[in-house]
């Protein structure tokens, strides 16, 4: 594979550490890497390093003359009087970005729901998170660093992008470098993994699972030290191994070892014993919500919805943004009031959320973390065994120097994790936990888990961190125009009923339709009667016909990065087969801009 990009002895330190020591690293052609570690190890300066944003104190970094760079970081550079129209494609004329399938492609997954001419300052912080990674890849680039781009995506939102990262570059060509805590991402966009930690870049082969596959041999091989944490690896291995077999198809090492490693590794969770103690706890009776209508006029959110939370019932919600997930859960811990229908609850039931705010940390912001753990319960029961505060602090990566530290001092991370345990050391038997992956690393993400394993009540999850969600549910609903839909099939099976929805003719034709009626002023038709209803549903009919070529498009893509490379006759026929869609597509939009002028006048 041709070298793109090569980093030698790369050295960087500020006043109180090293944060590289030496490190030598290169990306190819075809390289898809994922990038692991703890927060504030270095994963964000590594990119900007690579990236030329950022110059180290010794060592350099070569890039090929012809390779061009794009990069996404964390700092949000655009300016607020830029539309996003302009923030996206620039200067570019009209027809040359709206007949280009990446772009449309990249408008439609991203940018469909904010308005072509709104300017950046109107934007909230997660729109213009979105509008920033538009405006990278409607580019060609050889090389893109990603620095946590699921941030502000919605788990349809996440799918599309891994699918559109998987497609944009032909087998062997191009190359990627992300860092996200998205676990489920890093599986399906990398084939292979950075891990930072001590100053030093670590490869491993694969993607996440096939990292903890290695990581947890490589830790019994060297017999280190790190018990705890191997056990907890081990742990999320065998949630692996048994719940998503298929994630461990890429890794190409010998396996044999590492399947010995947890065969004897229980199962995360005892739900039967879960259960028994939930229902201890709880009684048979959790929350009922009887035929329940919330209407916001002129906006019904949710109709008719009936759901029986059960004693430990471990349930993940899922839905756009706006489609009443809140508004649900809201009615579950009594926050909300229904239009119509009953809300029945247990006599015991204690309800606790886990909210984006960090409110519980107000009262408590100047005091020392062991102070306040001081003043909870002395002891808890976690997997069927008492610990101490202390020891719960410890599973969540607190060392005993950030327990003398003042909570306002604190890390994003380290307060979410204080967050969870005070809410945990108050014993609630119902937990809601709403977003609850923000500012956490993987390591701590898995901690986590690890304790909610053990936790004996019922659990609901609002999150946009598929790993997660599958990690530490049983079951999955759905919030989908208004209906509370039970999803046998998970979360592939919510992103095929959301597939299906976005291909209907309908919402083609909004998607189709949002760049253009963004790029020019409306004003009344000029056509009328038959010319006007013949025009109208000519525009309808070529509204069907581009999205079912943008689909017969993806489908060409995939198989031409499936089809053997060496098979130039075979690469050749699908490549015409491809220009020809993308020929008719581009007489299709020049149609539908004519019908558009037409109608508008």
């Amino acid at each position: 594979m041709a070298h793109l990009l090569g980093a030698e002895s790369l050295h960087l330190e500020y006043p109180t550490r090293v944060v590289f020591d030496s490190v030598t690293i290169g990306v190819s052609e075809g390289d898809r890497i994922g990038v692991v570690g703890r927060n504030g190890d270095g994963k964000s300066t590594l990119l900007s390093l690579l990236a030329g944003r950022l110059e180290p104190d010794s060592g350099r970094v070569t890039r090929r003359r012809d390779a061009t760079v794009g990069m996404l970081d964390q700092r949000d550079d655009l300016p607020d009087a830029l539309t996003v129209g302009r923030a996206i494609v620039g200067d570019r004329e009209e027809h040359l970005w709206a007949g280009d399938p990446r772009v449309r492609d990249v408008l439609a997954g991203l940018v469909a729901d904010i308005r072509w001419e709104a300017t950046i300052g109107e934007l909230s912080g997660g729109q213009r998170r979105r509008v920033a990674l538009a405006a990278l890849l409607v580019h060609d680039h050889d090389l893109l660093f990603l620095d946590e781009p699921t941030n502000h995506l919605d788990i349809e939102g996440v799918a599309w992008l891994a699918s559109h990262l998987k497609q944009r570059w032909a087998a062997g060509s191009g190359a990627l470098v992300v860092v996200t805590h998205d676990r489920w991402f890093l599986d399906e966009v990398s084939t292979s993994t950075w891990e930072v930690h001590d100053g030093i870049v670590e490869p491993f082969e694969g993607g996440y699972a096939a990292y903890v596959l290695q990581r947890v041999e490589r830790d019994r091989m060297a017999a280190v030290a790190e018990t705890k944490r191997q056990n907890l690896m081990r742990k999320e291995l065998a949630w692996l191994r048994r719940g998503a077999p298929a994630r461990t198809s890429k890794p190409k090492f010998r396996m044999d070892a590492a399947a010995a490693l947890i065969a004897d590794e229980p199962a995360p969770r005892d739900a039967v014993e879960l259960t028994k103690l939930a229902t201890a706890r709880l009684g048979k009776d959790v929350v009922d919500l009887l035929d329940v209508t919330v209407e916001f006029p002129p906006k019904t959110v949710l109709r008719d919805v009936e759901w029986r939370i059960a004693p430990g019932e471990r349930t993940g919600i899922l839905g756009v943004n706006g489609a009443g997930k809140s508004t649900l859960l809201g009615l579950v811990a009594g926050s909300v009031e229904p239009t119509s229908g009953r809300v029945k609850r247990g006599k015991t039931v204690k309800i606790a959320t886990l909210t984006q705010q960090l409110d519980e940390l107000d009262a408590v912001r100047d005091q020392r973390v062991s102070a306040v753990v001081a003043d909870k319960r002395t002891t808890y029961l976690a997997g069927g065994k008492e610990v101490t505060p202390g020891q719960m602090l410890e599973r969540l990566g607190f060392t005993n120097a950030q327990l003398s530290t003042p909570v306002k001092d604190l890390s994003g991370g380290q307060k979410r994790r204080l967050q969870l345990l005070l809410i945990l050391l108050d014993e609630p038997n119902v937990l809601i936990l709403d977003e609850p992956t923000n500012d956490l690393d993987t390591d701590m993400l898995a901690a986590m888990e690890d304790l909610l394993d053990g936790w004996p009540g019922t659990l609901l999850v609002v999150s946009h961190d598929r790993y997660l969600v599958e990690r530490v549910t049983d079951q999955q609903y759905a919030v989908i125009d208004g209906a509370f839909r039970h999803l046998p099939g998970g979360i592939d099976e919510y992103l095929r009923l959301r597939r299906e929805r976005s291909a209907s003719p309908s919402a083609a034709a909004g998607t189709a339709a949002t760049p253009a009626a963004g790029a020019t002023a409306a004003a009344s038709p000029v056509l009328s009667g038959a010319a006007l209803r013949a025009a109208e549903k000519e525009l309808a009919s070529i509204d069907r016909r581009l999205a079912k070529l943008a689909g017969q498009v993806a489908e060409h893509h995939e198989s031409i990065a499936r089809h053997d490379q060496s098979d130039y006759v075979g690469l050749g026929r699908l490549t015409e087969e491809l220009r020809a869609l993308e020929g008719e597509i581009a007489d299709q939009e020049t149609r539908w801009l004519e019908l558009s002028e037409q109608l508008e006048g």
